[in-house]
């Protein structure tokens, strides 16, 4: 008997990369309001909020925000966002990552996303994945970011899958953590494989299909 179910997808980083578009749009918005903002501060937003990565981004700033004033910048940095990520197709989806959730499938496993991002929904459709995932998990149906394991517990609710019997891939800490935390084992790939954060630290996501 084997000892998954379901394989739960951190979507930025582990499907796709949109981590240089966020960083422009990061960038822009904090060069607007004169915040230094630098790749180092970049990385700390992965796996995190939208407005609890403002909150890192702001650390850097002279004086407080209001809460209306911070909902402003989220929205300022979205929306360039949002332009960037118009230009993704289905070009942006490599032929390993579309290989082996085609074998994850075929091996009869369900398949999830569990994202923090609220863009979620509309970078999938961009790649050409809009309908793919037996379940999408995302920033527009949790209150609490990772490391916190709410978005991995609605995939796992959604799928009718037992946490347990649940595997979460992941390239950031904080996803892996959440993993852990929501009862979930985490297989890792990216910075959470280098920092030894998963139950599985692989090289590439293909590895995967070598644990399971």
């Amino acid at each position: 008997m084997r000892e998954f179910d379901a394989v739960i997808f951190d979507l930025d980083g582990v499907i796709c990369y949109t981590d240089e578009y966020h960083y422009q749009a990061w960038k822009t918005m904090a060069d607007s309001i004169g915040v230094y903002f630098d790749r180092e501060i970049n990385n700390r937003l992965r796996g995190v909020s939208r407005m609890a990565s403002l909150d890192i981004v702001l650390e850097k700033a002279n004086g407080t925000f209001s809460q209306a004033e911070k909902k402003a910048l989220a929205e300022q940095k979205n929306e360039l966002y949002k332009t960037l990520l118009a230009r993704m197709s289905p070009a942006d989806l490599s032929d390993e990552v579309k290989d082996t959730l085609e074998e994850l499938r075929r091996r009869g496993y369900r398949l999830a996303i569990g994202s923090s991002s609220k863009n979620a929904p509309f970078i999938l459709r961009q790649i050409g994945l809009g309908d793919y995932f037996d379940a999408v998990s995302d920033g527009n149906n949790i209150t609490r970011s990772k490391p916190d394991p709410e978005v991995f517990e609605k995939a796992a609710q959604m799928l009718c899958v037992a946490p347990g019997r649940c595997l979460v891939m992941e390239d950031a800490v904080s996803g892996a953590e959440a993993a852990h935390r929501g009862g979930m084992k985490a297989a890792c790939v990216g910075d959470a494989s280098r920092a030894g954060a998963g139950d599985y630290n692989l090289k590439s996501i293909k590895d995967v299909l070598e644990i399971l």
